[in-house]
């Protein structure tokens, strides 16, 4: 069973764009990417859109649909009655590139600032040791896709352009997070680099960052809200604060 349904769509680039309406043809079973799809072999030859899976793991298809972030591939036009104008724009807080389609390297350009994952300097392949309880306890930052709605809500990135150079944002403040969890790690600096360096302190844990995430990761419960205690337990608690100076010196000496 199809119907006709109204949409609009944003078409421009960085320098001059707006919102063009257009009627299309709706299947039952579709999500939003097959229309937009339908709409670009029959009405929009030239309708920039980034996709790849269709099945909600690569994060491509991320868009603002009705205002809200969300997945096309994975955001189904049964949600929407006949009379609805389905109205769909690029992600806000990165400069558009073309149409639906934005440029998120700012994102690339965080993941690139942060150490990776470090193991003890006399470990061998196979040495590895780590407890079921600590498996899970990062597991869970792993199913990421890095579809970036995450950065795309977050009001310290989406509505002041300033922050960008001072900021990772939830999705890269969550991976310092994980890091700092694993036991094998050896970086102790990681709580500092989050705080002084990625900006930690401008997140005040509204959530919506966890709102919007299509894998359901609590990244403010169990990511953000944890780093944050951690680095006031380092920075305020006047032993760890003493045994942190000990160590620094203990490595100096050492080299």
């Amino acid at each position: 069973m199809s119907r006709i349904m109204n949409f609009r769509l944003w078409r421009g680039d960085k320098n001059d764009g707006g919102l063009k309406d257009v009627q299309v043809e709706v299947n039952e079973g579709e999500v939003v990417l097959d229309v937009i799809h339908r709409i670009q072999a029959t009405q929009m030859g030239d309708l920039a859109v980034r996709w790849n899976c269709k099945a909600g793991k690569c994060g491509s298809c991320s868009m603002e649909i009705n205002g809200k972030p969300r997945l096309a591939c994975m955001t189904r036009m049964s949600t929407f009655e006949d009379s609805e104008t389905v109205t769909i724009t690029p992600l806000r807080a990165f400069p558009v590139i073309r149409d639906l389609v934005t440029d998120v390297s700012f994102n690339y350009e965080k993941a690139r600032e942060i150490p990776s994952f470090t193991p003890p300097a006399d470990s061998k392949p196979g040495d590895f040791r780590m407890a079921q309880v600590d498996v899970e306890r990062s597991q869970e930052f792993r199913k990421c896709i890095e579809c970036y709605m995450c950065q795309n809500v977050c009001h310290v990135i989406r509505d002041h352009e300033e922050n960008k150079k001072s900021f990772a944002g939830p999705r890269y403040l969550m991976r310092m997070a994980e890091l700092d969890m694993h036991p094998l790690d050896q970086r102790r600096d990681r709580k500092d680099l989050a705080q002084d360096e990625h900006g930690l302190g401008f997140c005040n844990i509204t959530k919506c960052c966890t709102e919007v995430c299509p894998e359901h990761i609590k990244i403010t419960d169990n990511a953000l809200i944890p780093l944050k205690e951690r680095v006031v337990d380092m920075k305020y608690d006047p032993i760890r604060w003493l045994g942190s100076k000990i160590l620094k010196r203990e490595d100096i000496k050492q080299k």
